[in-house]
């Protein structure tokens, strides 16, 4: 039976009551209001509980249809659904682009009321389900809000709590998909910044040439196109946090722009004569090994001795193997909630198989994992193991070239065994073995046709 609180605003009194019973044998619990003052006093006074706001058109002291944002501001998550005697088309498609929930006309609703309602109500707590799950995946990020428990995770949260409270700058060093960006937003919240801006940018999604004006912005005329003033995010980050991600992707040029920045906290806008002046705190993340590149000449050694003032390593998924189920079933509930789905949890086989995986992709593969689940999955069902992808089933065989002399040094053989290799350790990921052999996706899989893997 459902259950939740409504709202019922109506002037007529014996009309009102007859909604209220009808719905209470529903399960609900009503709350009732005779004009438009009264209810917006009790919608304040319930927000948090109240589901639906049924509400006739037209009352004492408003329009239902006026009244409608009022209501919305009050309570963003609840839904509405109007009534009137005299409905019309125009005054329905008014109500519905003013977000109602549906409009139903005097008369004729009594059959449709239970129904909508339900549906309505359902609606809505389905909102602040996924509201609920959002704010605990990053609209509000803290470290005590990260899932798992792993010796690994929780040194490194260790180390973030106590460079948080500093203005330190922070080298975030991990895999792709380890949870930087999560990292340094908890960071971001933990410090005494948290009130300001957290601007995160990623440099590997820029095109090289448009980079450097999105950091640090331009003036009028700088260049073709630059037809007014822009702030640069390094402008719309003050009196709080940056976010780089991928810095090793910045140019040479910039890296010296930036270096400028963390020394003076200040920096030149492209076109522009005079220095802007900025209190910012730079976070940086990266999947390479910059004191490595450093020392070959690809990135600058004074930059990464500035940034590497604190470095903290994110771990990988497979360092914490036992941080697996708890993240599972989170992202399984988080998504089954945005599909409007039920699935109490995982059975023990899918839960087996999700541990023993290697995890290449980390904790952003698991999530597009259980996403691709959740939505093949049967509702009011364990997740089962059926429903993960093919690699989880049956681990390819090393591959081998039986044709080939054991004694044969070529380079073509060389080249075909080493790939088959690294076809076998990442399980079969194409993505995964291209990005260690540093080839594009598409040339692995010309070769792979080429040597018949």
């Amino acid at each position: 039976m459902p259950s939740g609180t409504l709202l019922l605003i109506d002037d007529e009194p014996r009309l009102r009551q007859l909604l209220a019973r009808v719905l209470e044998l529903e399960g609900y619990t009503i709350l009732q209001a005779p004009d438009a003052r009264r209810g917006l006093e009790l919608l304040e006074q319930h927000a948090a509980d109240v589901l639906v706001v049924v509400s006739d058109v037209k009352l004492p002291d408003a329009n239902g249809v006026e009244l409608l944002p009022r209501l919305k501001v009050k309570a963003p998550d609840m839904e509405v659904i109007l009534l009137t005697a005299f409905g019309t088309i125009p005054d329905g498609v008014k109500a519905m682009k003013q977000g109602a929930f549906d409009y139903l006309t005097k008369g004729d609703f009594e059959q449709q009321l239970v129904v909508v309602v339900d549906r309505a109500a359902e609606k809505a707590r389905l909102r602040r389900r996924v509201a609920e799950l959002e704010r605990k995946m990053g609209q509000r990020h803290s470290f005590g809000s990260m899932i798992g428990s792993s010796g690994a995770l929780r040194r490194a949260q260790t180390m973030g709590e106590q460079v948080a409270v500093t203005d330190s700058t922070v080298l975030l060093e991990g895999p792709t998909g380890s949870g930087k960006e999560l990292f340094a937003q908890a960071i971001h919240e933990a410090s005494p910044r948290k009130s300001k801006a957290f601007v995160a940018v990623n440099c590997s999604a820029f095109p090289r040439e448009l980079l450097e004006s999105e950091l640090f912005g331009y003036k009028k005329g700088a260049f073709t196109g630059a037809l007014a003033d822009k702030k640069g995010l390094l402008e719309e980050a003050n009196g709080g946090t940056l976010f780089l991600d991928e810095i090793g992707e910045l140019e040479l040029n910039v890296q010296a722009k930036f270096l400028r920045v963390l020394e003076l906290q200040q920096f030149t806008k492209l076109g522009d004569t005079k220095p802007t002046n900025v209190n910012v705190r730079l976070v940086a993340a990266t999947n390479r090994n910059l004191k490595q590149e450093a020392a070959e000449g690809r990135f600058r050694p004074d930059l990464y001795y500035r940034l590497s003032v604190f470095t903290i390593n994110v771990p990988p998924l497979k360092d914490r193997p036992t941080d697996v189920p708890a993240l599972a079933d989170y992202f399984l509930q988080y998504f089954a909630a945005k599909l409007c789905k039920r699935l109490p949890g995982l059975d023990a086989e899918c839960l087996r198989l999700l541990q023993q995986y290697p995890w290449p992709g980390n904790v952003r593969e698991l999530k597009n994992v259980l996403e691709r689940a959740a939505i093949l999955a049967p509702a009011d069902q364990p997740l089962a193991a059926a429903y993960l992808p093919d690699e989880f089933h049956a681990p390819p065989a090393p591959l081998s070239l039986t044709d080939a002399n054991p004694d044969d040094n070529s380079l073509r053989t060389v080249e075909a065994r080493h790939i088959q290799l690294l076809l076998h350790r990442t399980q079969g990921n194409k993505t995964e073995a291209a990005r260690q052999l540093g080839i594009g996706l598409t040339t692995l899989y010309r070769k792979v046709q080429e040597y018949g893997l």
